[in-house]
């Protein structure tokens, strides 16, 4: 497995994202996930599954202190004080004293973001969170929260695929030290219909699946976190590590495409 390097930590370039995982689904799948040799999970506190993925990891065969735990505030509770309050009840949801990464979910434009951040780099002052990042932020959103954060921004986790690959974005990550943590690596399943990620795949005895994460991965700076169920999947997600994409395949797979992303986004809200 490789890591991105975060502050003082190495974080798993392949994390196990939850979104719409609930109940006894995100519980089997975390520990499944687990169990295979994940060792970084993102969950949020939208998603509704925290005290599942908690339960997860407090039963599986892994130190708590060996798994980088993400989740991410909801956008409502941005004002400081249930900002706050909000990450004491997701601590306890996730059965655990702190979570690895603190991240704001979306940009709020009615939110103060100045004490929203002073709000998150106290509770790194507390122990209670490790890191902070942001979710969903423009790069001028992100330069802002850069500017004005009393602690460093760890990451920004966005949509990024073959389809949407942010260069610009990435770009700005990569000169200010800032992770890339890809959400829909996979574009919700559209890589898997794609004739050249099938082409490559092929050469290198891999899916289209893991060509597109290979692909986002090799990206300096960048971790991605797929979302999968089956056990099949999860080990394919994984099982990307063990070959490299030369400079003209890295440049035809990137191919901006806003039907494509349109697609995407429509799949991600049809499930």
């Amino acid at each position: 497995m490789e890591h991105v390097p975060v502050g003082d930590d190495d974080v798993p370039a392949i994390g196990l994202g939850t979104w719409k995982l609930t109940g006894q689904t995100a519980y089997g799948t975390l520990k499944t996930a687990l169990s295979l040799g994940y060792r970084h999970v993102d969950t949020a506190q939208a998603y509704e599954n925290e005290r599942h993925v908690g339960n997860a990891i407090a039963d599986g065969d892994v130190d708590r202190d060996d798994v980088f735990l993400t989740t991410k505030v909801r956008p409502d509770r941005y004002e400081p004080g249930d900002l706050a309050a909000s990450v004491r009840e997701s601590l306890d949801r996730l059965d655990t004293d702190y979570v690895d990464l603190l991240l704001l979910h979306w940009p709020n434009p009615l939110s103060d973001l100045d004490a929203t951040l002073r709000a998150m780099a106290d509770l790194v002052d507390d122990g209670a969170v490790s890191h902070v990042g942001v979710s969903n932020f423009s790069r001028r959103q992100l330069e802002k929260a850069i500017a004005r954060s009393p602690v460093p921004i760890a990451t920004n986790q966005v949509q990024f695929h073959p389809f949407k690959p942010q260069r610009e974005l990435l770009r700005f990550c990569q000169d200010n030290d800032v992770m890339l943590t890809a959400y829909s690596p996979l574009a919700h399943g559209a890589v898997l219909d794609d004739d050249l990620l099938w082409a490559i795949g092929r050469q290198y005895d891999k899916t289209p699946a893991q060509v597109a994460l290979r692909w986002a991965t090799q990206h300096r700076g960048v971790c991605a976190v797929p979302k999968s169920q089956s056990r099949e999947h999860l080990a394919q997600n994984l099982d990307v590590f063990d070959f490299a994409l030369d400079a003209d395949e890295m440049e035809r797979i990137a191919r901006p495409s806003g039907l494509k992303t349109a697609e995407t986004m429509l799949r991600g809200m049809l499930g």
